[in-house]
Protein backbone atom coordinates (compact mmCIF):
# COMPACT_ATOMS: atom_id res chain seq x y z
CA UNK A 1 0.00 0.00 0.00
CA UNK A 2 3.04 2.34 0.86
CA UNK A 3 6.94 2.33 0.30
CA UNK A 4 8.81 0.55 2.95
CA UNK A 5 10.33 3.46 4.07
CA UNK A 6 7.14 5.06 5.59
CA UNK A 7 4.11 2.30 5.36
CA UNK A 8 4.30 0.95 9.25
CA UNK A 9 1.98 -1.63 8.16
CA UNK A 10 4.18 -4.06 6.20
CA UNK A 11 2.35 -6.19 4.20
CA UNK A 12 4.63 -8.96 4.75
CA UNK A 13 4.12 -9.30 8.26
CA UNK A 14 2.08 -12.00 9.82
CA UNK A 15 -0.81 -9.58 10.89
CA UNK A 16 -1.33 -8.41 7.18
CA UNK A 17 -4.02 -10.76 5.98
CA UNK A 18 -5.96 -10.51 9.35
CA UNK A 19 -6.25 -6.81 9.00
CA UNK A 20 -7.49 -6.99 5.17
CA UNK A 21 -10.02 -9.25 6.58
CA UNK A 22 -11.26 -7.14 9.29
CA UNK A 23 -11.23 -4.59 7.22
CA UNK A 24 -13.55 -6.14 4.53
CA UNK A 25 -16.00 -7.25 7.10
CA UNK A 26 -16.41 -3.32 8.50
CA UNK A 27 -15.78 -1.46 5.05
CA UNK A 28 -16.93 -3.40 2.14
CA UNK A 29 -20.07 -2.85 2.11
CA UNK A 30 -19.57 1.03 2.25
CA UNK A 31 -17.42 1.00 -0.10
CA UNK A 32 -19.57 -1.37 -2.82
CA UNK A 33 -22.53 1.24 -2.11
CA UNK A 34 -20.09 4.17 -3.11
CA UNK A 35 -18.52 2.45 -6.25
CA UNK A 36 -22.07 1.82 -7.17
CA UNK A 37 -23.08 5.04 -6.88
CA UNK A 38 -20.98 6.43 -9.61
CA UNK A 39 -22.67 4.05 -12.41
CA UNK A 40 -19.61 1.28 -12.43
CA UNK A 41 -20.95 -1.01 -15.48
CA UNK A 42 -19.85 -3.49 -18.02
CA UNK A 43 -17.16 -1.96 -20.16
CA UNK A 44 -15.65 0.32 -17.76
CA UNK A 45 -11.88 0.33 -17.43
CA UNK A 46 -10.99 0.47 -13.34
CA UNK A 47 -8.35 1.18 -10.78
CA UNK A 48 -7.81 -0.33 -7.60
CA UNK A 49 -4.76 1.32 -5.89
CA UNK A 50 -3.49 -0.04 -2.63
CA UNK A 51 -5.75 -3.15 -3.42
CA UNK A 52 -4.92 -5.13 -0.23
CA UNK A 53 -6.99 -8.04 0.57
CA UNK A 54 -8.45 -8.05 -3.51
CA UNK A 55 -12.02 -8.06 -2.05
CA UNK A 56 -13.05 -4.81 -3.45
CA UNK A 57 -10.88 -5.07 -6.93
CA UNK A 58 -12.70 -8.58 -7.26
CA UNK A 59 -15.79 -7.09 -6.89
CA UNK A 60 -15.30 -4.91 -9.50
CA UNK A 61 -13.82 -6.89 -12.01
CA UNK A 62 -17.46 -8.60 -11.48
CA UNK A 63 -19.12 -5.27 -12.26
CA UNK A 64 -17.34 -4.46 -15.70
CA UNK A 65 -17.54 -7.78 -16.98
CA UNK A 66 -17.17 -9.38 -20.21
CA UNK A 67 -15.98 -6.25 -21.47
CA UNK A 68 -14.32 -4.37 -18.81
CA UNK A 69 -11.36 -4.03 -16.71
CA UNK A 70 -9.90 -3.56 -13.34
CA UNK A 71 -6.28 -3.02 -12.81
CA UNK A 72 -5.18 -3.47 -8.75
CA UNK A 73 -1.97 -2.34 -7.87
CA UNK A 74 -0.33 -2.59 -4.84
CA UNK A 75 3.09 -2.14 -4.09
CA UNK A 76 3.16 -5.67 -2.22
CA UNK A 77 0.47 -7.54 -4.12
CA UNK A 78 0.66 -10.66 -2.01
CA UNK A 79 -2.65 -11.13 -0.77
CA UNK A 80 -4.44 -10.20 -4.40
CA UNK A 81 -6.59 -12.80 -5.77
CA UNK A 82 -5.69 -14.60 -8.32
CA UNK A 83 -5.92 -12.55 -11.91
CA UNK A 84 -8.90 -13.49 -14.37
CA UNK A 85 -9.51 -12.07 -17.68
CA UNK A 86 -10.94 -9.06 -16.09
CA UNK A 87 -8.67 -8.30 -13.10
CA UNK A 88 -4.87 -7.86 -13.77
CA UNK A 89 -3.06 -7.84 -10.77
CA UNK A 90 0.29 -5.29 -10.93
CA UNK A 91 3.21 -4.44 -8.14
CA UNK A 92 3.10 -0.76 -8.38
CA UNK A 93 4.21 2.42 -6.15
CA UNK A 94 1.82 4.78 -6.69
CA UNK A 95 4.28 7.52 -5.41
CA UNK A 96 6.99 6.52 -7.90
CA UNK A 97 5.46 4.77 -10.30
CA UNK A 98 4.05 6.08 -13.68
CA UNK A 99 0.11 5.25 -14.66
CA UNK A 100 -1.21 5.72 -17.61
CA UNK A 101 -2.89 8.86 -18.80
CA UNK A 102 -6.93 9.85 -19.21
CA UNK A 103 -7.34 5.42 -18.76
CA UNK A 104 -9.70 5.14 -16.23
CA UNK A 105 -13.53 5.52 -15.90
CA UNK A 106 -13.02 4.59 -12.19
CA UNK A 107 -10.52 4.99 -9.75
CA UNK A 108 -10.72 3.46 -5.95
CA UNK A 109 -8.46 4.00 -3.08
CA UNK A 110 -9.03 3.03 0.44
CA UNK A 111 -7.12 3.93 3.37
CA UNK A 112 -3.86 4.33 1.13
CA UNK A 113 -3.92 8.06 0.85
CA UNK A 114 -3.21 8.66 4.75
CA UNK A 115 0.01 6.67 4.75
CA UNK A 116 1.56 8.85 2.49
CA UNK A 117 3.41 11.61 2.55
CA UNK A 118 3.08 12.94 -0.48
CA UNK A 119 -0.29 12.63 -0.86
CA UNK A 120 -1.10 15.69 -2.54
CA UNK A 121 1.20 14.89 -5.55
CA UNK A 122 -0.26 11.26 -5.46
CA UNK A 123 -3.92 13.05 -5.84
CA UNK A 124 -2.83 14.86 -8.79
CA UNK A 125 -1.01 11.71 -10.46
CA UNK A 126 -4.60 10.05 -10.02
CA UNK A 127 -6.99 13.07 -11.47
CA UNK A 128 -4.45 12.67 -14.45
CA UNK A 129 -5.21 9.18 -15.09
CA UNK A 130 -8.66 9.41 -15.39
CA UNK A 131 -10.83 9.83 -18.59
CA UNK A 132 -12.69 12.91 -18.98
CA UNK A 133 -16.35 12.34 -16.97
CA UNK A 134 -14.25 9.75 -15.07
CA UNK A 135 -14.76 9.24 -11.15
CA UNK A 136 -12.30 9.50 -8.22
CA UNK A 137 -13.46 7.57 -5.46
CA UNK A 138 -11.38 8.11 -1.93
CA UNK A 139 -11.75 6.27 1.56
CA UNK A 140 -9.40 7.78 4.35
CA UNK A 141 -9.52 8.08 8.09
CA UNK A 142 -9.86 10.74 10.30
CA UNK A 143 -8.24 9.86 13.51
CA UNK A 144 -8.80 12.48 15.63
CA UNK A 145 -12.13 13.59 15.58
CA UNK A 146 -13.95 10.95 17.49
CA UNK A 147 -11.58 9.86 20.52
CA UNK A 148 -13.04 7.97 23.28
CA UNK A 149 -14.79 10.25 25.59
CA UNK A 150 -15.64 7.74 29.07
CA UNK A 151 -17.55 11.43 30.23
CA UNK A 152 -20.57 10.84 27.52
CA UNK A 153 -19.87 7.03 27.09
CA UNK A 154 -18.74 5.11 30.52
CA UNK A 155 -17.67 2.35 28.02
CA UNK A 156 -15.40 4.06 25.93
CA UNK A 157 -11.89 3.86 27.80
CA UNK A 158 -9.43 5.68 26.17
CA UNK A 159 -6.04 3.08 25.77
CA UNK A 160 -2.61 4.42 26.06
CA UNK A 161 -1.40 2.36 23.04
CA UNK A 162 -4.06 3.73 20.97
CA UNK A 163 -2.27 7.00 21.88
CA UNK A 164 0.70 5.63 21.14
CA UNK A 165 0.12 3.93 18.15
CA UNK A 166 -1.02 7.30 16.72
CA UNK A 167 2.40 8.81 17.44
CA UNK A 168 4.37 6.11 16.23
CA UNK A 169 1.73 6.65 12.71
CA UNK A 170 2.39 10.03 13.05
CA UNK A 171 6.18 10.35 12.96
CA UNK A 172 6.10 7.43 10.17
CA UNK A 173 4.37 10.09 7.62
CA UNK A 174 0.50 9.31 8.40
CA UNK A 175 -1.80 12.60 8.15
CA UNK A 176 -4.18 11.34 10.76
CA UNK A 177 -6.84 14.02 9.49
CA UNK A 178 -6.18 12.84 6.01
CA UNK A 179 -10.07 11.72 5.52
CA UNK A 180 -11.26 15.13 6.68
CA UNK A 181 -9.30 16.75 4.09
CA UNK A 182 -10.40 15.42 1.08
CA UNK A 183 -13.46 17.00 0.13
CA UNK A 184 -11.60 20.62 0.06
CA UNK A 185 -8.47 18.94 -2.03
CA UNK A 186 -11.26 17.22 -4.27
CA UNK A 187 -12.57 21.23 -4.81
CA UNK A 188 -9.61 22.82 -5.35
CA UNK A 189 -8.29 19.56 -7.91
CA UNK A 190 -11.76 21.05 -10.18
CA UNK A 191 -13.60 17.98 -9.40
CA UNK A 192 -17.25 18.33 -9.76
CA UNK A 193 -20.13 16.83 -8.49
CA UNK A 194 -17.88 16.18 -5.31
CA UNK A 195 -19.92 14.31 -2.76
CA UNK A 196 -17.82 13.32 1.21
CA UNK A 197 -19.76 10.82 3.33
CA UNK A 198 -18.34 10.44 6.92
CA UNK A 199 -19.36 6.99 8.61
CA UNK A 200 -18.91 5.83 12.56
CA UNK A 201 -18.94 2.52 14.18
CA UNK A 202 -18.77 1.87 18.05
CA UNK A 203 -16.45 -0.35 17.26
CA UNK A 204 -16.56 -3.23 19.96
CA UNK A 205 -15.95 -7.39 19.82
CA UNK A 206 -19.07 -8.09 18.16
CA UNK A 207 -18.84 -5.76 14.77
CA UNK A 208 -14.70 -6.80 14.55
CA UNK A 209 -13.62 -3.23 15.66
CA UNK A 210 -11.90 -4.35 18.16
CA UNK A 211 -10.54 -7.34 16.16
CA UNK A 212 -8.91 -4.67 13.41
CA UNK A 213 -7.55 -2.91 16.83
CA UNK A 214 -5.93 -6.18 18.14
CA UNK A 215 -4.39 -6.81 14.97
CA UNK A 216 -3.03 -3.36 15.13
CA UNK A 217 -1.82 -3.10 18.60
CA UNK A 218 -0.28 -6.75 18.20
CA UNK A 219 1.76 -5.95 14.80
CA UNK A 220 3.31 -2.72 16.19
CA UNK A 221 3.40 -3.35 19.80
CA UNK A 222 6.91 -4.30 20.10
CA UNK A 223 7.95 -1.13 18.30
CA UNK A 224 6.10 1.20 20.47
CA UNK A 225 7.55 -0.57 23.39
CA UNK A 226 10.93 -0.28 22.17
CA UNK A 227 10.55 3.32 21.01
CA UNK A 228 9.58 3.84 24.91
CA UNK A 229 6.23 5.30 23.56
CA UNK A 230 4.64 2.67 26.26
CA UNK A 231 5.20 -0.10 28.57
CA UNK A 232 5.22 -3.65 28.02
CA UNK A 233 2.76 -3.92 30.72
CA UNK A 234 0.40 -1.27 29.40
CA UNK A 235 0.43 -2.88 25.93
CA UNK A 236 -0.75 -6.41 27.32
CA UNK A 237 -3.20 -4.68 29.71
CA UNK A 238 -4.97 -2.63 26.73
CA UNK A 239 -4.84 -6.26 24.61
CA UNK A 240 -6.46 -8.04 27.40
CA UNK A 241 -8.86 -4.73 27.96
CA UNK A 242 -9.99 -5.25 24.09
CA UNK A 243 -11.36 -8.95 26.06
CA UNK A 244 -14.24 -7.27 28.00
CA UNK A 245 -17.98 -7.88 26.88
CA UNK A 246 -18.30 -3.92 28.32
CA UNK A 247 -15.47 -2.33 26.04
CA UNK A 248 -16.19 0.06 22.88
CA UNK A 249 -14.86 2.82 21.18
CA UNK A 250 -15.83 5.03 18.49
CA UNK A 251 -13.71 4.10 15.27
CA UNK A 252 -12.23 7.10 13.25
CA UNK A 253 -14.06 8.36 10.73
CA UNK A 254 -14.06 6.84 7.49
CA UNK A 255 -14.63 9.34 4.86
CA UNK A 256 -15.78 8.31 1.49
CA UNK A 257 -15.29 10.92 -1.34
CA UNK A 258 -16.54 10.93 -4.81
CA UNK A 259 -15.66 13.45 -7.62
CA UNK A 260 -15.74 14.01 -10.76
CA UNK A 261 -13.30 15.06 -13.76
CA UNK A 262 -15.01 17.92 -15.55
Amino acid sequence: MNTARTYRLDNAQAEAARRMQVLAKLYDATTRHALESTGIAAGWRCLEVGGGGGTIARWMAERVAPTGSVLATDIDPRHMPVPTPQLRIERHDIVRDALPAAQFDLIHARLVLIHLPEREAVLARLLEALKSGGWLVIEDYDVLSMLPDASINPHEVPLATAAAMRTFMNRGGVNARCGRLLHGQFRALGLREVHAEGRVLMFDARNGGTELMRVNFEQVGAQLVAGQLISEQQLHADLERLDRDDFAVPSPVMWTVAGRKS
